[in-house]
């Protein structure tokens, strides 16, 4: 959180964390926020098992959401701003058998995602009442309609 809080002040944005455990717990602090907001959801299993439940509080409320993976769009969620995770495979099984090979991993550079895509779902935007930048649409990796 702290780096996201940083740059949410430095684009003048208010930041809450807002920490769920239930179904309800989602429900009450998507509900809460402000309707001229919208909120980032990072990837947990948790979150990801319950995107469903996300995705109806967030249509329902008519609050924005972004996450970092595609699938929460092609659930319908608004977009997603992230890494390839389909690239990270290859780099797994490098270090993998590099290791198998004799290399200590504390030995092994950190490697960080190079590639990063952006999904925009145009339906949900449009059922929350949003338009999608034309420029926005052409920078995307994706757009679903």
């Amino acid at each position: 959180m702290p780096s996201f809080e940083v740059s949410a002040r430095t684009s003048k944005i208010e930041a809450v964390n807002l920490p769920v455990r239930s179904d309800a717990d989602i429900e009450a602090a998507i509900g809460g926020l402000r309707h001229d907001g919208g909120f980032v959801i990072t990837t947990d299993s948790f979150l990801t098992v319950h995107r469903g439940t996300i995705i109806s509080s967030m249509l329902r409320n008519q609050v924005p959401a972004i996450m970092d993976t595609d699938g929460f769009v092609r659930s319908g969620g608004l977009m997603s701003y992230g890494p390839r995770y389909g690239d990270m495979p290859r780099f797994v099984a490098s270090y993998v058998d590099r290791i198998l090979n004799g290399e200590k991993p504390a030995d092994l550079p950190v490697q960080v995602p190079t590639t990063w895509d952006l999904v925009i779902n145009l339906k949900t935007a449009k059922t929350l009442g949003l338009t999608v930048p034309l420029i926005m649409q052409m920078t995307a990796n994706e757009v679903i309609e």
